[in-house]
């Protein structure tokens, strides 16, 4: 477990988008192996999350990125087979 000051060190250095982005891809490469579906609904969540980070925690481009990922997230989802 590492301690709580070599994250907060670590995160001083980003804002919150830029950490929930790193989250987005960790995830995103985890569920590749996974089902196309289960990758759709990852992608809607963190479109979901993009979408209610507050704006004064976040730059504006984050926000399009949300918009993004929640038009794209339900076009994975109805083109699955799985």
């Amino acid at each position: 477990m590492l301690p709580l000051q070599v994250i907060d060190s670590f995160l001083l250095d980003y804002n919150v988008g830029q950490a929930i982005l790193l989250g987005f891809i960790l995830t995103t490469v985890a569920t590749l192996l996974l089902s196309r579906k289960v990758l759709a609904l990852n992608t809607i969540l963190f479109g979901i999350v993009f979408m209610l980070t507050p704006q004064n925690l976040v730059p504006v481009h984050y926000l399009f990125l949300g918009i993004v990922l929640l038009v794209v997230g339900p076009l994975l989802f109805v083109t699955a087979r799985d």
